[in-house]
């Protein structure tokens, strides 16, 4: 995701404490929304324990909840875990794998400068008892000064149970120096930053180097360019789709098939736009470029620059294509020559993929096949932003916060992936996560006065 909303909360340039308490709505007939739990703030990711099918959330800061029954039939949250018992002090990736549960994030070094991604597993013993055991730690990387550190985030085990896929966002906004304060001279990003891992699930207490060629001999690194893929998700049929957050600049959202030795373009390319910061002659002035926004942190801090120093794209460097989109959701950009907002609706533009600045999170599939009619096997999504008030997104669209239907096939023609997208449910208070349980798809919200909300789809009546 990116980083910025959640800090903007924090620090209350974008108050989340004072946003209108916000009630979501269904604008398709055979969609319900209901409301199903409060809960704390921070709320990060939402999923399912396989062997209990207890509905489990966590918060950035650490905590796991469990979803009970209380002895009124009403859901409530139980603390499961915290940072005493895993030690994850940003803790922003979750999967389970039978009785295991994988846990990935991030902790601070050298005094808050510098950060290492981490990974824990907590083995089920019998009830409320589990064995904790270090999966992976990194060596450490420089922190920074800003907002832009996504660090250690999505996770997803593969469909055969061998593997844990985690994704290691940027350390930059769009591949800039961040030296924080000069504890890591000529740092842009590095080997363990802006890629997919892929990880044995046994491993036990692996050190990944920060060292592209031992990671590649190693086996680990299994895809490249990837900005932040804050949601990943494996389609019914076994393919490993994300969805990216871009830059500050005004740059689409990418969503990718993740292929293993794919790279996807970052830093030089994003939602298919070059990154004009790659090119001596561009001028890094709002006034002159309509694509940067004059509010946004990178231009306040003046990472947008000349900048002579910045990596040359390889000559050979062969970027994948994310995937295309034919709207009518989630598909305004601007345009490359007149730098006016467009509606790719009336242009015919396809986009890859989503509107700068929507923050797609929340990515999955109904792998089993339990939603009834054009929603079976499909994907859903959410889009973090508020399209109204987040002014990096309200000056290209007002839509946001809401759940996206993802209508995807493969173009045989092309060899290229398309999405038709519709908005289901709209009116979301800073969604960040979604997990698919029956035909029920549960929604868990960031903010201060936070919730989760139950969207009910259409069956198909499979028992699975």
């Amino acid at each position: 995701m990116k980083w910025y909303p959640l800090f903007f909360c924090l620090l209350g340039v974008f108050s989340c404490t004072k946003k209108p308490l916000k009630v979501p709505f269904s604008v398709a007939k055979d969609v319900t929304v209901k409301h199903f739990l409060s809960i704390g703030p921070n709320g990060v990711r939402i999923t399912q324990d396989p062997k209990t099918k207890q509905i489990v959330y966590t918060t950035f800061d650490g905590s796991v909840f469990e979803v009970n029954l209380n002895r009124f039939g009403m859901p409530e949250a139980t603390l499961r875990f915290s940072v005493r018992d895993h030690g994850i002090n940003e803790l922003q990736g979750i999967d389970f794998l039978g009785d295991t549960m994988f846990l990935v994030g991030n902790i601070k070094v050298n005094n808050g400068k510098g950060t290492r991604g981490i990974g824990m597993r907590a083995i089920r013993l019998k009830k409320n008892q589990y064995a904790w055991t270090p999966l992976f730690i990194t060596e450490e990387m420089g922190g920074n000064k800003t907002i832009f550190n996504h660090g250690f985030n999505a996770t997803v085990v593969s469909p055969d149970g061998k593997y844990l896929f985690v994704n290691s966002g940027a350390r930059t906004d769009h591949g800039e120096l961040q030296e924080n304060d000069g504890f890591y001279p000529n740092q842009r990003d590095v080997a363990l930053t802006a890629c997919i891992l892929r990880i044995p699930v046994n491993a036990f207490a692996l050190t990944f180097r920060n060292d592209r060629d031992w990671l590649i001999k190693e086996g680990y690194l299994f895809a490249e360019g990837v900005r932040n893929a804050y949601d990943m998700a494996f389609s019914h049929d076994h393919r490993l789709f994300a969805v990216v957050n871009s830059s500050d600049y005004d740059h689409p959202e990418d969503m990718f098939e993740i292929q293993q030795g794919h790279h996807y373009g970052f830093p030089w390319v994003m939602g298919q736009l070059d990154n004009p910061q790659q090119f001596a002659d561009w001028v890094p002035d709002a006034a002159v470029d309509p694509f940067i926004p004059e509010t946004s942190h990178a231009y306040q801090q003046k990472y947008f620059m000349v900048d002579t120093s910045f990596p040359k794209r390889p000559e050979n460097l062969k970027i994948s294509t994310p995937v295309l989109n034919l709207g009518p959701r989630l598909n305004h950009y601007r345009d490359l020559k007149s730098g006016k907002v467009m509606d790719a609706d009336t242009t015919g533009v396809l986009l890859g993929t989503f509107t700068p600045h929507s923050c797609p999170l929340g990515l999955l599939f109904d792998t089993k096949g339990n939603l009834g009619g054009k929603y079976r096997y499909s994907g859903f999504a959410l889009s973090w932003t508020d399209g109204e008030n987040f002014e990096l997104m309200s000056r290209i669209s007002k839509e946001g916060e809401e759940l996206v239907h993802l209508e995807m096939f493969l173009d045989k023609t092309s060899n290229q992936f398309k999405v038709r997208t519709n908005r289901l449910v709209d009116n979301f208070l800073s969604p960040t996560d979604a997990v698919l349980i029956d035909n029920q798809i549960f929604v868990i919200e960031y903010g201060q006065r936070a919730n989760i909300w139950q969207v009910i789809l259409p069956s198909s009546g499979n028992p699975n």
